[in-house]
């Protein structure tokens, strides 16, 4: 299955709520949370496989989207270029966050940075594979290639951001392309994909909270751990003397 849709836009930008309006106008969206459905069980190694190449490295794409018609949020926005040369006659979707590239950083820097900085899960991905898998494929394809590093200083990661969006302008012909925040509905989505506008709300999906959650959970569990890891190791000491 060739794609239809390639999205190139960064992720906290609408992008879940974007890909289930993809779904619901007949598409099959891939998105960062397909990347570890049981079906795909090959799909982080091939994309740690990309984040570990030379960038614009030949892949066979098949691999992970055979199955889909479309494609938004990280891993796939960051190699929307080669998306784009693989699939000429795909349209191209610019996803930009409703409140501008300062709202942008504090909702990524709030919830999947924060993940990726944290020592918690830095030490969890020493005993748990698929988790350091995803923590390296994370850190070289999309904080230090596709944002280039940008992320621990906030003008940077602006100016990364506005740098992008020059950047696609720049490279797609305006028929192919449209820019895009989920507050503008279904109108200008469905407008640039012929479709009609189905009769109901566009999604509103906000997973802000549910990844502070996750942060918070993964804080006590590891914490938790290390604890009764200390007091296994005392115990032992204690039976030894």
């Amino acid at each position: 299955m060739s794609l239809k849709i390639i999205g190139a836009g960064f992720g906290r930008t609408g992008t879940l709520s974007t890909q289930l309006a993809l779904n619901k106008l007949g598409y099959s969206c891939y998105h960062m949370k397909e990347v570890n459905k049981k079906a795909n069980k090959n799909h982080l190694d091939f994309w740690l496989e990309v984040a570990e190449s030379p960038e614009n490295a030949p892949h066979n794409w098949d691999d992970v989207f055979q199955n889909y018609s479309a494609t938004i949020d990280y891993p796939s926005s960051c190699v929307w270029k080669e998306l784009m040369e693989a699939n000429p006659d795909a349209k191209i979707l610019l996803t930009l966050h409703p409140g501008g590239p300062e709202a942008w950083y504090k909702s990524t820097t709030d919830t999947i940075y924060s993940i990726s900085k944290m020592w918690e899960s830095k030490l969890l991905s020493f005993f748990i594979p698929p988790l350091n898998k995803m923590q390296r494929m994370t850190s070289k394809l999309i904080w230090k290639r596709f944002l280039k590093g940008s992320m621990d200083h906030k003008q940077g990661a602006m100016d990364r951001y506005n740098e992008h969006i020059k950047d696609v302008k720049s490279q797609v012909p305006p028929n192919k392309l449209l820019i895009f925040s989920v507050d503008q509905g279904w109108g200008p989505l469905c407008t640039f994909l012929e479709k009609e506008v189905p009769n109901e709300d566009f999604p509103r999906v906000n997973d802000k909270e549910e990844m502070k959650k996750m942060l918070r959970m993964l804080s006590v569990v590891t914490r938790s751990v290390l604890l009764l890891i200390f007091l296994l190791v005392i115990y032992i000491i204690w039976r030894l003397l």
